[in-house]
């Protein structure tokens, strides 16, 4: 029997038959399909029609929007750059990063950066925050249900995530260079954060590792949202819950010839949560716990293995 990405609505994901969907497929793929969630083409579309426009700017102009110093945390990050843990080849895409706004005396603004604004796109602040803090909402939602996976409290993450370091990425694949590359859109990765949301996985070319090796593609519906485990998620819960490994394939045809454009958002902890194995994940016949660490210290390791810092 192949494997299965289940699909859930997100106004029944508390419901006790699919908290065990979620946990059976946190535990076995990493992955699930959340439908009815609410961040609508309403919302999405003007968003993204503005990072069309901002990507089809010449380089030059674009690179004036790179923050120095910033690990690509905030504003542009060019093409060419990121590179997945232990490959030698970067990934084919470019992105623009969005942050959590923090007030101009918050003590977490040592952790994180100020966000890029780019006056010349009319509404741009507005409609980048607005997104931000619907897949913020959407997110911790999410937590609730998975929270009930952990046999925890359902407000067991609210105040560990509440002014976490998460970030909005809008990613543009541009059309396939010329010629044959080793390089994929997106080489095979694991995510490092909580909890990752994705938008725009609808356009084929996402795919999961399974446990026997075999990529198995993920096919969700037109505005579906795609909801996998994170690295720090999966350290939480002591290796429970899988944060696996996926890609972006580079496509063929006419499929090549054009841009693809997603929106993943990287849900953090607070960036002094001390991530440690919770005791229910440990225990006899439980995996050894890895040692407990910073939430920053964590993500500032794995920046640097991405080459991003």
């Amino acid at each position: 029997m192949s494997e299965q990405i289940p699909r859930i609505r997100l106004d029944a994901l508390d419901e006790p038959p699919n908290v065990l969907l979620l946990k059976e497929a946190y535990e076995r793929l990493g992955f699930v399909v959340i439908t009815e969630h609410g961040i609508n083409a309403t919302m999405i579309d003007p968003f993204l029609a503005m990072f069309q426009d901002f990507f089809s700017w010449p380089q030059q102009r674009k690179l004036d929007f790179r923050l120095a110093g910033a690990a690509g945390a905030r504003g542009y990050t060019p093409f060419g750059v990121e590179t997945a843990k232990g490959s030698d080849w970067v990934d084919l895409k470019e992105f623009w990063h969005i942050g959590r706004e923090l007030e101009h005396d918050h003590s977490y603004r040592r952790y994180m950066p100020e966000n890029v604004w780019i006056d010349a796109i009319a509404g741009f602040k507005r409609r980048c925050l607005e997104v931000f803090e619907a897949f913020d909402r959407t997110g911790c939602q999410i937590l609730r249900a998975i929270a009930s996976v952990l046999e925890l409290p359902a407000d067991f993450f609210e105040d560990k995530v509440n002014m976490g370091n998460s970030v909005l990425r809008v990613i543009h694949y541009p059309p396939l260079p010329a010629g044959p590359t080793k390089s994929l859109r997106a080489g095979a990765h694991e995510d490092i954060n909580v909890i990752t949301l994705l938008l725009g996985a609808e356009e084929p070319g996402l795919q999961v590792c399974t446990r026997s090796g075999q990529w198995l593609s993920v096919n969700p519906e037109p505005g579906a949202m795609v909801v996998n485990v994170g690295d720090m998620l999966q350290r939480l819960s002591n290796g429970v819950l899988r944060s696996t490994s996926h890609r972006v394939l580079n496509p063929s045809g006419a499929a090549a010839t054009r841009s693809r454009y997603s929106m993943p958002f990287f849900l953090h902890f607070n960036p002094d949560f001390l991530i440690e194995a919770l005791p229910s994940c440990c225990g006899p016949g439980k995996a050894q716990a890895a040692a407990a660490i910073l939430a920053d210290d964590y993500l500032q390791e794995r920046l640097r293995e991405i080459r991003l810092r």
